[in-house]
């Protein structure tokens, strides 16, 4: 399918490839040549593309996912050493902090997208790509990857990785993984709630993300949208004023042109029209 005119006039570094298909966006990390490795320019362009969709309703979900078997190993050794030489020719840390905060607003980005945003597992899932996968609503793995925070074993520390690792697998288990570098596999991802679905071949992979498409269609896009805001809300907000909110919500759904077709929908038992 032709990408919508907000796509299609980026200028998309060739770290990122994206293919769209019936309101689904894939976004293929595109650097097999370093395990898709996590540069600037990928973490820029990534940005772009969720900047540039934000208020598309026909795009029902983002895909993530690595091309050539791995998901994304981490952050790009090269940039580092490029940032060491920055870093002495201005005479401060600063571009280092630039880099590094850059890619944790990346990570705020994809973790608010509007879309039901999903990942699709395979091989090594390290560093930045542990934490971009800490970020999707919904995480597919082949039981043959590999997990892992190897940040201290580096001599470096996860900064902006840390609070989305927390909040998706809790306190107790992220200390353990950051603190001893440990690396495992999809069935220890499974039982932490990293991931949601293993599985342990690539026709089943293909299977799995199939299902979950289908069934993201099947939801309302607004609605959709609505709810994922809304459970992000959760987490801040007294309870008091989240289910005020939440009442109001509820009533502008149920009043709106999709709330009154979906409930006609299941009254005359068909399909509503955003499938």
């Amino acid at each position: 399918m032709t990408l919508p005119q907000t796509l299609s006039a980026l200028q998309l570094d060739d770290s990122i490839e994206l293919d769209l298909a019936e309101g689904i966006l894939s976004l293929y990390l595109n650097r097999p040549e370093s395990r898709n490795a996590m540069s600037l320019n990928m973490v820029k362009t990534i940005q772009q593309v969720f900047s540039s969709i934000e208020h598309d309703v026909s795009i029902r979900a983002v895909v993530l996912r690595g091309k050539d078997g791995n998901f994304c190993s981490g952050g790009d050794i090269k940039d580092m050493a490029q940032l060491r030489v920055d870093a002495t020719s201005a005479g401060s840390n600063q571009p280092y902090v630039e880099f590094n905060r850059q890619f944790g607003r990346m990570l705020e980005q994809v973790d608010q997208a509007p879309q039901t945003v999903v990942v699709v597992l395979e091989g090594a899932v390290l560093g930045g790509g542990f934490g971009l996968a800490c970020v999707s609503d919904v995480a597919i793995s082949r039981s043959d990857v590999t997990f892992g925070l190897p940040e201290t074993g580096l001599g470096i520390i996860p900064a902006q990785i840390a609070p989305f690792v927390v909040k998706r697998i809790g306190l107790t288990h992220t200390r353990r993984l950051a603190l001893l570098g440990k690396r495992f596999k999809g069935s220890e991802a499974l039982h932490m709630g990293l991931v949601h679905e293993v599985v342990e071949n690539e026709v089943a992979l293909e299977l799995a993300l199939h299902d979950v498409l289908i069934q993201i269609r099947r939801t309302a896009p607004h609605a959709s949208r609505a709810t994922k805001a809304l459970l992000h809300k959760t987490l801040n907000e007294p309870l008091k004023t989240l289910l005020d909110d939440a009442a109001q919500l509820f009533a502008d759904a149920v009043s709106s042109e999709e709330g009154m077709e979906g409930t006609m929908a299941f009254v005359q038992k068909r399909e509503p029209n955003w499938m």
